[in-house]
This record gives C-alpha cells, sequence and structure tokens, in this order.
C-alpha cells in the first residue's frame, strides 16, 4: 500500500512499493472514489488483457477516499492501492501516476465505462513510438444513463 499526500505541486511517497529486479511496462492507473460495483470488473478486464498478450504490467487504484470498500476489492484483486488524500479526479490520477513503476501508463476510470482489453493495442503504438494514444469511450454513441447530463 502506498500512501500520498500533496506537497506544493508535487506529492510525496510516504511508503514507497517494493520494487523488484523486474521491469513493469504497464502501469495501469485507475482514479478510485466509491466504486465498489464496477471495480472488480475493471481490474480483471485489464489484468486479463495484459496477461493474454504477455504484457508485464500492474494495477494501481487510486484512492480518493472510498466508503464503500473499493479498497478492500482492490486489495483482494492484488492491485496496488495508492491512497490520495487531496480530494478531486485530477489529484488521484496525478497520485496513482507519481506511484507507477511501468515505463507507459494507461489511464481509465474505475466505472467500466472503459473497456480494459484494448490496452495491448494501447501498448504496441507506444512501442512504436508513439508519445500519447487515446481512446475515444463514446464511439458509437452513449448508452442511456450511462453518465450523468453535466458530465
Amino acid at each position: 500500500m502506498v500512501t500520498l499526500s500533496r506537497l506544493d505541486a508535487g506529492y510525496c511517497l510516504s511508503a514507497l512499493p517494493e520494487i523488484t529486479g523486474e521491469t513493469v511496462e504497464v502501469s495501469v492507473v485507475m482514479p478510485c472514489l466509491n466504486e465498489a460495483e464496477t471495480l472488480e470488473i475493471c481490474i480483471s478486464k485489464a489484468r486479463q488483457a495484459m496477461a493474454g498478450e504477455g504484457i508485464n504490467g500492474e494495477i494501481l487504484v487510486a484512492d480518493n477516499g472510498s466508503s464503500d470498500g473499493s479498497v478492500e476489492i482492490a486489495e483482494r484483486m492484488g492491485a496496488k492501492v495508492v491512497h490520495v488524500a487531496e480530494r478531486g479526479y485530477g489529484n488521484a490520477l496525478m497520485g496513482g501516476i507519481a506511484a507507477a513503476r511501468g515505463k507507459y501508463i494507461v489511464m481509465g476510470d474505475a466505472d467500466n465505462s472503459y473497456d480494459f482489453g484494448h490496452i495491448p493495442r494501447f501498448v504496441e503504438q507506444l512501442r512504436k513510438g508513439s508519445d500519447v494514444v487515446m481512446g475515444n469511450r463514446f464511439k458509437g454513441g452513449i448508452e442511456p444513463g450511462a453518465m450523468p447530463f453535466l458530465h
């Protein structure tokens, strides 16, 4: 478990993740605030996608104060939990990235609105030299009720 706190414009790791001699190619960072309903499926999809293509990766759940059991789910699923005290989606995302060990970072929400099964497609483009690869979760339309109006 890693705990981050904000100091000025950066983050301070109060406990570093265990570092092994093994190189991590991909860090999947999932900002999380009370995503108990969907977190397990997101972690499973990300893990299966990387394992299916032989991608050496880690999954980080950047928790922003969940009270619904999300942390316990992430730990049970073998994800690394990063506790980010500073509230807000951007802070959770930055905290997760700060704790990531991968050469490449793949970001996706823990609400199952992204298809983590596409991770290999992103990694392929990154390996070819792309600086940024961006997906589009809206291609083909948005299902009714899938996203609140203000989002």
